[in-house]
């Protein structure tokens, strides 16, 4: 059942935090001006914002994807681990177009819809009974965002409900900015056991998985972490970078679009979340998450 949470301008936002199930849904005002609430159980949880004004241009016209992307395995070296590769030409300044798996939105205006997961939905991702949210605790999301195209598209994210205020904020800043994000979607089982091609950019949120280099659940597991543009934000601890291709990408000091700024992820800090690219030891600067893990 989808049941609606705020309705607000991008200037002043209210939420109302969807409990975990049951009828123990409870409004938490942030800010009231100029912002409406709805509170019908059985009307579509919905969120809208005003269209934005924005001094940033969209972006150039994305560039078709390449046949090859996906396609071509690369090695491990002899410690187990694939070494980082040079970027391809393609991909040093990528702005491709967004592969749509959901209807695009009527309007540019920002939007979010929060639901409890369908079954269908539920069976093609990687959520299992060991996995340490309960089903009952997962909220399917689907929110709007700009492609490299300067289009308007919906992208969908599983998330634990006491996650869905902080997401929905930060993925509300990005849309401000018109933070252009190549594709959004759950991640499916089979994605688990594929060998690494190191060119995937799929921003995700839920994904039942160990930590990288632990058998403890990952902050994904959790439901409560965010992966944005991975190729254009990648994890880099040493000689590893991940994805493994997006080493044009390591280097911070000039922000290509799809890059996360501190200014970017805003939205998130400031509804308490921690980002990757502040991290010390490792940079993950594709990551945002509750516990700052």
């Amino acid at each position: 059942m989808r049941r609606p949470i705020w309705a607000a301008t991008a200037a002043a936002l209210l939420v109302v935090a969807v409990a975990c199930g049951g009828d123990d849904d409870v409004a938490v005002e942030r800010t009231a001006p100029d912002t409406t609430i709805v509170d019908d159980e059985l009307a579509p949880t919905t969120v809208t914002t005003t269209p934005l004004t924005t001094t940033t241009e969209p972006v150039p016209a994305a560039a078709p994807r390449p046949d090859w992307l996906g396609t071509r395995v690369l090695q491990p070296g002899p410690d187990g681990l694939v070494p980082a590769q040079p970027t391809p030409p393609e991909l040093v300044d990528r702005r491709l177009e967004t592969p749509d798996h959901l209807p695009p939105p009527p309007t540019q205006a920002f939007q979010a819809e929060v639901s409890e997961v369908p079954d269908d939905v539920l069976a093609r991702s990687t959520w299992r009974p060991e996995c340490p949210v309960p089903r009952e605790e997962l909220r399917w999301v689907l929110v709007t965002f700009w492609g490299f195209d300067g289009e308007i598209h919906t992208g969908e994210l599983l998330l634990r409900a006491d996650a869905v205020e902080a997401v929905v904020a930060g993925f509300a800043h990005l849309h401000e900015r018109r933070f252009p994000i190549e594709e959004m979607r759950i991640v499916e089982p089979w994605e688990l056991d594929t060998p690494p091609t190191g060119d995937g950019n799929n921003t995700t949120a839920f994904v039942c998985r160990p930590t990288r280099g632990s058998s403890s659940w990952s902050e994904h597991a959790q439901g409560r972490a965010v992966d944005i543009n991975p190729f254009h934000n990648p994890y880099v601890k040493g000689d590893l970078v991940l994805p493994e291709l997006a080493t044009a990408y390591v280097d911070r000091t000039e922000a290509r679009p799809g890059m996360l700024t501190v200014d970017d992820v805003a939205g998130f800090t400031g509804a308490g979340w921690g980002w990757g690219g502040h991290w010390r030891s490792l940079k993950d600067h594709m990551h945002v998450s509750a516990t700052d893990r």
